[in-house]
């Protein structure tokens, strides 16, 4: 008996996969584990420090979340050197618009300034390249994934600086500006 179920069973061990699923009877192909819901996440292992330390060799990739640093953390060194990199705290979250020209020739009130879709042209449109860079930098979508920020300006050529949610520039130019006017804009991702 076990020799007539044998051959049968081989057989139909080489059609079988090797995903596991929970919550859905077809796990996608690309992953050995998928875990489906629409209305709860995940919760991986949540460790402070001293015990994500105290894991005896921890494979590299090895994912945990730190609860003192509050962070996802990955093991991105070996088993017998771990190095534990907080992944989710590594994600820029400001920068400083690029470099644009203001007409300040003649005094005015209510000009105006689109700052996010002058930064989109430049990271879309870059004027050089290194050889094997893609042709664009990547941006954000929308103007609406940025806060905008005036952090300084010169007083003696700037007032009544207003920005609106969509990166809208408003300014009055009160005089000419000089080799030393400036003015700071600075992004913050949402």
């Amino acid at each position: 008996m076990i020799k007539k179920l044998f051959l049968p069973i081989i057989l139909l061990s080489s059609y079988s996969f090797a995903q596991v699923g929970i919550n859905t009877s077809t796990p996608d192909e690309s992953a050995i584990l998928d875990v489906y819901s629409q209305n709860k996440g995940m919760l991986i292992p949540r460790l402070t420090t001293a015990k994500r330390d105290a894991i005896s060799n921890p494979a590299n990739s090895l994912l945990i979340y730190d609860t003192d640093k509050k962070c996802l953390s990955q093991n991105i060194g070996t088993p017998t050197k771990p190095d534990w990199l907080c992944i989710s705290n590594n994600a820029v979250k400001m920068f400083y618009m690029p470099s644009v020209s203001f007409d300040t020739s003649t005094n005015a009130t209510g000009r105006t300034k689109d700052l996010y879709t002058l930064y989109k042209t430049q990271f879309g449109s870059p004027k050089a390249k290194s050889t094997s860079a893609p042709a664009s930098i990547p941006f954000f979508p929308s103007s609406k994934d940025l806060y905008y920020y005036v952090t300084d300006a010169d007083p003696n050529v700037f007032s009544n600086i207003s920005i609106s949610d969509d990166g809208v520039m408003t300014y009055d130019v009160k005089a000419a500006a000089t080799d030393c006017s400036f003015i700071n804009i600075v992004f913050v991702v949402k």
